[in-house]
């Protein structure tokens, strides 16, 4: 006869966790904007209506609405016709919002192309098939404006963003909508991160030809319909980007001294910063 078994425990359940009513009107009137296919420009119920519909206060609707303005949702406007109106989120407002979020992190040039590695050839793939002759023209174009020597120190650093909005120009033409997003995501970061502004003004001759041939030849292969070949010159030409870039920045930060292979490697490498 096995010895019996002490019964096991009995925890009671968890109460649900109770969101705030403010999140709950929040997501309801987001809710509404789609089911009602609300677009920019059009207004939300007065203030007053919104408390008798959600059973609220009217401390707790303009919180909801304030929350709503924060996420750029909607804006609100004071007076005679003024109300809370549908707002469109553009895109450099919600890469602002997220710059906002990564502000105190800790982040590295390293860590940007871990991600540009994968997501460049991929966003290039998706945007062979719409690219179209007047997308072709823009890319070329975009490569002579830093296919030669700066005059002076503005039209070098225009030069160095523009090697980054090449790559927002193949972006914009991808079937993917997020990969393209955080693809440019990722090239406003390279613009605004400090350590890379500190580098981009650094006045010295930066030699592109490399980068540039990788941006020909992607050109070349987008326009064959070649995604296969696309997809391996994009990511030849991050992996190259990045470790022009990291050899860029310890040039800057005097790192060469205690490492002479890196030393080497970047005296051959003032390359393509994008």
């Amino acid at each position: 006869m096995s010895p019996s078994r002490p019964p096991l425990p009995v925890h009671p359940t968890a109460p649900p966790i109770r969101r705030k009513r403010t999140d709950e009107i929040v997501d309801a009137i987001k809710t509404t904007i789609i089911e009602h296919g609300l677009q920019p420009g059009d207004r939300l119920p007065q203030e007053r209506e919104l408390m008798e519909q959600y059973q609220a206060s009217k401390g707790t609707i303009r919180e909801a609405l304030k929350a709503l303005e924060v996420q750029g949702l909607i804006r609100t406007r004071t007076g005679p016709g003024g109300g809370a109106f549908i707002e469109s989120m553009s895109e450099s407002r919600a890469m602002s919002l997220l710059s906002n979020f990564l502000f105190a992190k800790s982040m590295s040039i390293a860590d940007i192309y871990a991600l540009r590695k994968v997501l460049e050839p991929l966003v290039a793939v998706s945007a062979m098939p719409n690219m179209d002759a007047a997308g072709y023209k823009r890319l070329t174009d975009i490569i002579a404006i830093y296919d030669h020597e700066p005059a002076d120190a503005q039209e070098r650093w225009d030069q160095r963003m523009a090697e980054l909005d090449f790559h927002a120009v193949v972006a914009e033409y991808a079937d993917n909508a997020l990969m393209a997003f955080v693809c440019r995501f990722l090239q406003r970061l390279l613009k605004e991160l400090a350590v890379c502004r500190d580098i981009y003004m650094q006045p010295k001759p930066v030699l592109r030809q490399q980068g540039i041939e990788y941006q020909r030849q992607l050109i070349e292969a987008m326009r064959a319909g070649d995604g296969a070949r696309v997809h391996k010159v994009m990511t030849d030409h991050m992996v190259y980007a990045e470790h022009a870039m990291l050899d860029l920045q310890a040039e800057l930060l005097g790192n060469f001294i205690h490492d002479p292979v890196a030393r080497g490697r970047g005296e051959k490498r003032r390359k393509a910063l994008s």
